[in-house]
């Protein structure tokens, strides 16, 4: 018999979370981001990558040549820092001095993130590159675009992650959401009544020591995906669960059908 042949199209999802200085991705700074790179025929995390971001200054020029800076493109005299909002701050626990001694500078954060996302892309068709995962990624997709065009990276960053092009022709990265995985998995479930990841965490028996943490907060979300993807690849129970979406087989009445 011949040896059975390894699939050759695994495709990578990047789960990922921001923590932030406020709600706003227009004025508000990005202070820690974190992401998995998990592969989904095994759910194997094959890299983790984590960091606080050094303060930034807001820009107006979007899209624009970047022009040379005299000083430090970080500390510009002229420059109004990005809004870091003390109810924001107080919620992750992350303060400016700790963004001071332990940030990495912006563009850094950004060029290590695409590097991050092309040496965890296995090989796939166009169709199936990366795709990010998030806990209500839409939040989290603003703050990626933020940083991304604050750095000129954002052309390449759209490369390397699958997505399309809107109505007004700007890329969307394609991010699934855990909430809407969660709502699909229990929305027949009475008891349950927020999807929060705390409450979807404890649900499933997932383990969230530092919630609002980008990384406790990635590890949560990766595990969620993960158990739940689980129960759709496992067998079904004949249809006999409450609220069951198992297919019923209907009894076939034809042998054969007349083109």
């Amino acid at each position: 018999m011949a040896a059975p042949v390894e699939k050759g199209n695994v495709i990578t999802a990047i789960v990922y979370d921001f923590e932030t200085g406020g709600l706003d991705c227009t004025r508000c700074a990005a202070t820690q981001i974190s992401l998995h790179a998990v592969r989904l025929d095994t759910f194997e995390v094959m890299e983790k990558y984590s960091a606080y971001i050094y303060p930034y200054n807001k820009q107006s020029n979007i899209g624009k040549p970047k022009k040379k800076v005299l000083k430090n493109k970080y500390e510009d005299d002229n420059a109004e820092l990005m809004d870091y909002e003390a109810k924001a701050m107080e919620y992750t626990q992350i303060t400016m001095d700790m963004l001071y001694s332990m940030g990495k500078p912006l563009e850094d954060v950004c060029r290590e993130i695409c590097d991050f996302i092309k040496r965890n892309t296995l090989p796939v068709v166009v169709s199936n590159k990366p795709f990010m995962v998030g806990q209500n990624p839409g939040f989290d997709n603003g703050f990626m675009q933020q940083i991304m065009l604050y750095t000129g990276l954002y052309p390449e960053f759209c490369k390397l992650v699958r997505g399309h092009k809107d109505f007004w022709g700007n890329f969307q990265p394609i991010n699934l959401d855990t909430i809407i995985l969660s709502q699909l998995t229990f929305d027949n479930d009475k008891s349950v009544t927020t999807w929060k990841l705390e409450a979807m965490a404890e649900r499933l028996g997932i383990d969230l020591d530092d919630a609002h943490d980008a990384d406790a907060d990635v590890t949560a979300t990766r595990e969620i995906v993960r158990v739940l993807t689980q129960r759709m690849r496992e067998q079904g129970d004949g249809g006999n669960a409450v609220g069951s979406l198992a297919l019923e087989k209907k009894e076939k009445l034809r042998d054969h059908f007349k083109i």
